[in-house]
């Protein structure tokens, strides 16, 4: 967990006076309600904690949470928070970007970020689109997706983030939903741990892909196609008639029944948030076929970027490493004068 001393707050202690403008309806409405709830059951303290942002309709969020907060430059707010983090470790820093801003002009900041473990949390806001600038097409957009940039239907094949955030070496993965109640026990989770942690937001876009996400998200009905991961308990769905099993022979998941309740003799595995590999698969599991993956994927901390960096820098400090003369100096030299140098 972050090293803050809990604090007493509510939820007006992390409301701005700032008018709230997204589009009437936008899933991020719900998103920025449901963390301003959380922040106060963190015992998180709004003048030690900063939230980042880079370009896009997500990227307006630091304007309405009382916190010290950047709006910065499309793309770059991996590179800011990791310049803020290095000069202050005891803050409590949150990236918020889109599947635009973070996996495109800004997916080489997020890799480097993620393999390098910064102790953030970096909320991704996927609605598959660009919203902002009216509705192009983005890395996340299914195949077939017709956009301004895509008359004939978008022929990309889709970056999954969970997956893009696996493959770079994140230790902590989650998955949650603009308007499910269950997001901000993600959100909880992202925070307790030490390391950064990634969480992929599915979220409406009310204007230019409106309800792309509505067969596991809708209000009602959809339930049965969440499958919500627990560490150490089945994973179960659909009112625990079905589950996700492993079929050994072809090293992959598949969907079985529950008979009577009695998940062991159907098969079903237990949640391991440790184990990488089990988590991949169920980032990658064809939504349809298989329901949708939601909860915490992969939980498993190790050491941190500004811990490495502090503790370095202070080995540095002692000893012959304390002479910076001495280091600046090291190795070739070059003397530059008037007649031209002299080596």
């Amino acid at each position: 967990m972050n090293q803050i001393t809990p604090v007493t707050t509510t939820l007006k202690d992390w409301e701005t006076d700032q008018e709230v403008r997204w589009c009437p309806g936008c899933g991020d409405y719900a998103i920025l309600k449901a963390v301003q709830r959380t922040m106060p059951q963190l015992g998180a303290d709004p003048a030690k904690t900063v939230f980042i942002s880079g370009i896009g309709c997500s990227s307006r969020f630091p304007y309405y949470m009382e916190t010290y907060g950047f709006h910065t430059i499309h793309g770059r707010a991996p590179a800011f928070a990791t310049g803020l983090k290095l000069a202050n470790p005891e803050l409590d820093v949150w990236l918020v970007t889109g599947d635009g801003d973070g996996l495109s002009i800004g997916g080489n900041h997020t890799m480097h970020l993620l393999r390098r473990n910064l102790n953030c949390q970096i909320m991704l806001f996927n609605n598959e689109i660009y919203g902002l600038t009216k509705g192009q097409y983005s890395p996340t957009s299914r195949e077939g997706t017709t956009s301004p940039s895509t008359p004939y239907g978008s022929v990309d094949h889709p970056a999954r983030p969970a997956a893009f955030a696996l493959g770079s070496g994140a230790r902590f993965v989650g998955r949650g939903f603009d308007v499910s109640k269950n997001l901000p026990d993600v959100l909880k989770a992202a925070h307790a741990h030490q390391g950064a942690a990634f969480i992929e937001i599915f979220q409406n876009c009310i204007v230019y892909n409106k309800d792309v996400f509505e067969d596991f998200a809708a209000p009602k009905g959809a339930e049965d196609r969440q499958l919500w991961l627990e560490d150490g308990k089945p994973m179960l769905f659909a009112g625990d008639t079905k589950g996700i099993g492993l079929d050994r022979d072809a090293l992959a998941l598949k969907v079985v029944d529950v008979v009577e309740g009695d998940w062991e003799a159907a098969g079903v595995i237990v949640h391991d948030a440790k184990n990488r590999s089990v988590a991949h698969m169920l980032v990658e599991m064809p939504f349809g076929e298989f329901p949708m993956a939601l909860g915490v994927l992969y939980d498993d901390p190790k050491p941190t970027f500004e811990e490495a960096v502090v503790a370095q820098n202070k080995s540095a400090s002692e000893g012959k490493s304390a002479d910076l003369g001495k280091l600046l100096s090291k190795g070739q030299t070059w003397t530059v004068t008037e007649d031209g140098p002299d080596l």
